[in-house]
Order: C-alpha cells, then structure tokens, then sequence
C-alpha cells in the first residue's frame, strides 16, 4: 500500500472516529478473549500434568490388596504381597519391559504418618524404600541440593535418603542446605545426600524421604515385601495388552483367581495421560469456538460499519468511476480501510492478551502464588500466528462484500444520489 493510499485510508477513517473506535473494539476483544482463553486452557493442562508428579507418562503401577474371590482351595480376604522375587521373574519374563523398580512404604502409601527429627524439629511424612532403577522412573524430579540416590546406595546398603523441599523446610528452614546431616526415622538416624522437589498431587509428593530398598528392609524389618512394582514398557509396546498379560502372570504366580479385579491393582500412567490429553483437545476445540464467534461478532460489526461508509460514499466512488476509476481500485481501496482496522485492533488485543498472560506468571514467580491444578498458562507462538492469519481472512472477507458493492456501483446512478 503506497503512501498516498494510507492516508487516504487514514483519512477517512478519521472522519467517523466514534465509529472507526467502537468496531475496532469488537475486533480487538474478539482476538482478546480467544488468546486469553487459549492460554488458561494451556494452564488448565499443565497444572493437571503437574498433578501426575515426575513420573515417565508411560509408567505403570502395580500394587496389592485383598483377594475377593476364593481360589484353587484358598479362601478370599487374602492379603496378597508381592516380592521383591516379582521383579525379577518379570523382568525375565517380559521383554518388552524397559525399565522396572520396587518401592516399599514404611506406613501409609498416601498419607505423612513417619515420625522424622532433626534436633528440636519434628514432622511426620512418608517415608519408602526406593529399588534399583526407582529415579529413572522419577526422572523429572527437580533436585535443589545433592543427588538422586544410585545402584551403588542400593549395592551397598548405604542408610541414605533423599528429602523432599517440603521435609526441608520443616526440619532445616527455607533457606538452609541440609546435606550431610543426619535425620532420625523413628529414632534410626541416616545421612541426607540429596534434597527434590516433586509437583505430583499439588506438590505433596514433596513430603516423601526416599531410602535404598535394601538398606530400608534391613533397618525397618521388611524382609523381601514391596508394596508396589512400577514398570516402563519400550516405546513401541501397547501398555494395554502388556498390563493384561503382566497381571496375568502375577496372578497365576500368587494363585489369586483370574476373575478376581481387587487382589491387584495397576494404575496406568499412560492411559491416564491420554485421557487428559483428549479431555483437552476438546476443551481446546470449545475455547476456538468461544473465541472465533466473538471474534466473528466484530468481523460482522465491521462488514455492517463498511457498507455503510460505502453507502455514505456514493457519489464519491461515482465520480471517482466517471474519472476512470477501475472497478478494481475501488474494491482495493475499501479493503484497505478494513483491514486496516482489523489488523490495529486484533494486532493490540493479541499483545494485551499475551502480556496479561506474561504479567500473571512473573507474579506467580515472583510472590510464589500456587494454584491447585493451574499452572503457568501461555500461548504458543504457532498458535500467534494461527490468529494474526485468521485476522488477515475475516479482515479480508469483513471488506469484501461492501468492496464488491462499492465497484458496482454506476457513475451515472451515483451522481443521481442527494448529499
């Protein structure tokens, strides 16, 4: 566009301000809201993400309860174990396992119910034996001080553990790095090699202390039991058929009934994933279609606004074609004046939407304000550009009609009309 024609263009849209500002701001809200919804729905996902903890997405869970179905002579109520032996034969036995650990609560699974101290300070939290390979499983855990524990702490029998920031804080303070000191777990003291942050269930699991699974077993008189097994299939395994066939196995292995659905349980991490996954692609689809109808509200308040002004414009148009105006020039010139003002307008509420977005993270970092499943909303780039080419169209199409009327309009006809 020359610079003669955006003046022009300018011009004209500057003699109807009142009017230029209010359709602009229905396209400026439309791409508005449509951004702003976007990115809470981005944060909506992650914060859910966030509640799955730093487990591989492609784990799964295999732990044991009570049996509810008699079998082979035995009765139900059984409360089934499982063994550290149960790692082992299904490691041999299944191939397609790529990685596989045992974890083993000293109380509850799911609840902070281990007496821990450090000198005057005191707290309850989980505590659980960690096997071989446990942190390649919990390799998304953010260590703030020290280290994972490794095979040698496991070789070794090494009274390790690795704390949660959680249980630092409440034992050391905020601000205090507590590597090397020695904790007591119900009265037994073991040294702290490593402290980590873990955001599962709104960052709960950043309550838990972590120990060797040998060295748990010895010092807490565990024997070989394991509470849970946790399995990572390779890539291009089906996680469905091999939980069929893995539990299969292990029941027959602990004469648990195959009919029987409570004796073990298996959490699959994947399906879970996938399922969210689905869930917001369709919250994603509802939000375009939020946000694409307001948008299309001001689209539409911008085509009524040009035909309008070409009604207004008449006579001018009428002589600018008895001048020798191409029909074409016309249709260029009310384009312009349209997509001018949807590129303005959507180009100002994209920038205020993703500054609003920006603006509500740096706060969150910077006051340490959590909100439970809601997590860093953003807006990808692709997605920018999606909508900065999405106003260009409906900027184009808002011009269009009124442009084709414009260049019909006869000379002879437009001279006739009354200023």
């Amino acid at each position: 566009m020359s610079l003669d024609a955006l003046q022009e263009v300018w011009f004209t849209l500057n003699q109807n301000r009142l009017r230029t500002f209010l359709t602009a701001f229905g396209v400026f809200w439309g791409i508005f809201m449509l951004v702003l919804l976007l990115g809470v729905g981005q944060g909506l996902k992650n914060g859910i993400e966030q509640s799955f903890s730093s487990d591989v997405r492609t784990s799964m869970w295999i732990s044991s309860n009570k049996t509810s179905l008699p079998y082979r002579g035995l009765p139900q109520g059984r409360h089934i174990k499982l063994q550290e032996s149960d790692v082992d034969f299904l490691k041999n036995q299944f191939p397609e396992i790529n990685i596989i650990a045992a974890e083993e609560p000293l109380g509850s699974n799911f609840r902070a119910d281990i007496y821990v101290t450090y000198g005057q300070h005191s707290g309850s939290f989980s505590v659980l034996g960690a096997g071989a390979n446990y942190f390649k499983i919990k390799k998304s855990q953010n260590y703030h001080y020290g280290r994972r524990l490794n095979d040698l702490d496991e070789a070794d029998a090494r009274k390790v553990v690795v704390i949660g920031t959680k249980v630092a804080e409440r034992l050391f303070g905020n601000e205090y790095n507590p590597i090397g000191h020695q904790i007591a777990i119900n009265g037994v003291s073991v040294k702290i090699v490593g402290v980590f942050y873990d955001s599962g269930w709104e960052g709960r699991m950043s309550e838990r202390i972590y120990m060797p699974l040998a060295a748990f077993q010895k010092t807490f008189g565990k024997g070989q039991n394991i509470g849970s097994i946790a399995v990572v299939p390779h890539s291009d395994v089906d996680n469905v058929a091999l939980s069929e066939r893995i539990l299969g196995m292990l029941k027959e292995r602990h004469k648990i009934s195959p009919q029987d659905n409570t004796a073990l349980r298996l959490f699959d991490l994947a399906k879970e994933t996938e399922e969210i996954n689905n869930t917001f692609t369709g919250i994603g689809l509802f939000l375009w279609f939020v946000g694409l109808g307001t948008l299309m509200a001001g689209i539409v308040g911008i085509s009524n606004i040009m035909i309008i002004s070409v009604k207004e414009r008449t006579r001018e148009i009428g002589i600018r074609k008895a001048l020798g105006a191409h029909p074409r020039q016309i249709i260029y010139t009310i384009l312009s004046e349209s997509l001018l003002v949807t590129l303005i307008a959507g180009y100002v509420g994209l920038v205020l939407s993703v500054g609003l977005l920006e603006l509500y993270n740096w706060m969150t970092n910077e006051y340490g304000i959590e909100l439970p499943y809601f997590s860093h909303p953003e807006v990808d780039v692709h997605i920018a550009i999606v909508a900065l080419l999405i106003l260009v169209c409906v900027g184009t199409v808002a011009g269009l009609v009124p442009a084709w009327q414009a260049a019909r309009i006869s000379p002879i006809e437009a001279m006739r009309e009354e200023t």
